[in-house]
């Protein structure tokens, strides 16, 4: 599936993207964002809804895509990711597109102190 050019997404939704794409589950969510876990399921349905995503790691992707989580910690190549493997007790080396993603997200923090260190 594709997303629409730029999905009309809700801060809150958006929020929930991000924080599932770093590998929260929806109590951890429903905490950050002051709400109860049903109501931050009910967030993530209405984003997935409005990016005409399958499921989570899906949509994850496609608001990547959109432009909707640029700027955030991106630790995932084509679903929720790396850190998300590793929470299930998954080897997230086994996963090619969250190991590349992963390695990508290491060379951009090493490339970001180097440049602090310079400064």
């Amino acid at each position: 599936m594709t997303a629409p050019a730029r999905p009309e997404l809700t801060e809150l939704e958006i929020e929930v993207l991000h924080l599932a794409s770093e590998g929260l589950g929806y109590e951890e969510i429903a905490k950050r964002i002051y709400v109860i876990p049903r109501r931050a399921t009910e967030i993530k349905t209405s984003a997935l809804r409005k990016l005409g995503a399958r499921n989570i790691a899906n949509g994850i992707l496609l608001a990547c895509r959109a432009g909707l989580l640029d700027g955030r910690p991106q630790r995932h190549g084509d679903h929720a990711g790396y850190e998300a493997h590793r929470k299930r007790g998954e080897d997230p080396k086994l996963c090619e597109a969250c190991s590349a993603g992963e390695q990508a997200h290491k060379a951009a923090l090493r490339a970001r102190q180097k440049l602090s260190a310079s400064a």
